[in-house]
């Protein structure tokens, strides 16, 4: 009898143990740098005798506290400054203009004359992300004369992709999730495609899109089409100066022979 009632208070014990702080659901939340963000407590109102306690990190540093309808804010100055708000009725926590460094696990307990609640909220802050930028790779590296190879890339980004498109179908796709430097992925093509091709970089919110121009970035890295691509301009300029002049030229030619016609 001893031993199965030492069963059952093990028994209770471990399950408690499982749902009070490992066994409750985690809730992912993603938000972009600078918005706000706010973490639902689910509770109607709170009752005077209730308690909701807020933490932040591994080391489940207490942020945030209503008891007694009394609000508590910690740690505002080091890691929040002034950006933590309290929904006196609800418990709800918001975060205002929330940063990169925000980002972690926020723990929720809320203690009341019947029951003890728990929540985990998985907050995950982005950065804004930045325009791809597509050059020509060169000539050297080209496969094939008729071919033109280009990378699109990205600097200083994390937990993104990074992907070519032709039309609405993908060609090639890259995921970083940790990743600080220089990302880049490559388009082989023909001179003469018509086909419209883009470089998509995107996270869990948000994308950034770039075009492909295939006569600015392919055509560019042939070597007589770029010369004569510069010295172009500089030519037709060059040939509407000498037309103008041999225009004046002759105009004025035209007139002194009339003077002089009318003179005799």
């Amino acid at each position: 009898m001893l031993s199965n009632m030492c069963s059952l208070i093990l028994f209770f014990i471990c399950t408690g143990g499982i749902l009070g702080v490992n066994g409750y659901e985690v809730k992912s939340v993603s938000v972009m740098e600078g918005d706000s963000v706010t973490l639902h407590t689910n509770v109607t109102k709170i009752k005077r005798r209730d308690q909701i306690l807020w933490m932040f990190g591994p080391q489940e540093t207490r942020i945030a506290e209503i008891y007694k309808k009394s609000i508590d804010m910690y740690n505002s100055n080091e890691t929040f400054g002034d950006r933590l708000n309290l929904d006196n009725q609800t418990g709800s926590l918001t975060i205002t203009n929330i940063s990169i460094t925000n980002s972690g696990l926020y723990k929720l307990q809320i203690f009341s004359n019947k029951e003890t609640l728990y929540k985990r909220f998985n907050v995950t802050v982005y950065a804004h992300l930045p325009i791809p930028v597509i050059s020509s790779q060169s000539s050297s590296s080209l496969s094939s004369s008729s071919k033109c190879v280009v990378l699109c890339s990205v600097l200083n980004v994390t937990d993104v992709s990074l992907s070519w498109y032709k039309g609405n179908s993908l060609l090639s796709s890259i995921n970083v999730s940790d990743l600080n430097i220089r990302l880049s992925l490559s388009l082989e093509i023909e001179y003469q495609d018509t086909n419209t091709y883009r470089c998509v970089l995107n996270n869990t919110i948000t994308n950034q899109t770039q075009h492909l121009n295939i006569s600015d970035i392919c055509l560019d890295s042939v070597p007589l089409y770029s010369y004569w691509k510069r010295v172009m301009p500089s030519l037709v300029y060059a040939l509407v100066g000498v037309a103008s002049v041999a225009l004046l030229v002759f105009y004025v030619r035209s007139e002194q022979k009339a003077k002089a016609k009318i003179s005799l």
